[in-house]
């Protein structure tokens, strides 16, 4: 099992950036153990390798970092648990694809233990709740959010970066960004589906349902 910490208070991005690739640089070196961190950010969005300039609505809201991960802009902030997986694809199979679906499982079975069914959707990125209890879209199909992002980054075969999940952040914060690059969605958490979950509580189950994806 990889190495878990919890980072206390909102942890400053930059420099979290930076201890991240320096344990994953150990990581690839053999020096150090896999790790996953859990943390929360202070509000700031990030810009992933394919953001797009029009797609930051509000850009003097809240501090811009380029993440370096793939995908586009997303939002960090308070009440969104951010998990940095910095796990050793030598050593897990040489296949980035597989990996990402694993995350992706990963985050359904996590939100599975709260009752909520989290789904994948061809060309987005994450997961995504249906809400029957909005009103539909105008072709009359249910309206779904977006509950958790993922993003990573490899570097000699080592992943890191990794998947956040919206326990009870700001939703407003949202507004500043074209989430993901996805005009025609919204945003979600747990809390705003009506569900009563704390950070730990979410903690308990991604730690609980993470050996079955990454034995």
């Amino acid at each position: 099992m990889p190495e878990w910490t919890t980072l206390p208070g909102l942890a400053p991005y930059a420099e979290t950036l930076a201890a991240m690739e320096a344990r994953a640089a150990q990581i690839a070196e053999g020096a150090a153990r896999e790790a996953v961190w859990l943390l929360e950010h202070p509000p700031l969005y990030t810009a992933g390798t394919s953001a797009k300039p029009d797609d930051l609505t509000d850009p003097d809201r809240f501090p811009v970092f380029t993440a370096g991960r793939g995908g586009q802009y997303t939002y960090h902030g308070p009440g969104q648990r951010v998990a940095y997986t910095m796990l050793n694809l030598n050593a897990r199979g040489r296949d980035v694809r597989q990996f990402v679906c694993a995350l992706e499982n990963w985050v359904i079975a996590t939100l599975a233990e709260f009752n909520v069914t989290g789904e994948r959707r061809s060309g987005r990125v994450g997961v995504w709740v249906t809400r029957p209890d909005k009103e539909p879209n105008p072709d009359g199909s249910l309206r779904e959010d977006k509950i958790a992002a993922i993003g990573v980054k490899l570097r000699h075969w080592v992943a890191f970066h990794g998947i956040s999940i919206n326990v009870e952040p700001d939703l407003t914060h949202f507004s500043g960004i074209v989430p993901c690059g996805i005009r025609d969605h919204g945003v979600t958490s747990l809390v705003d589906l009506g569900l009563p979950v704390t950070m730990a509580d979410l903690d308990a189950a991604l730690m609980q349902t993470f050996p079955r994806y990454f034995p």
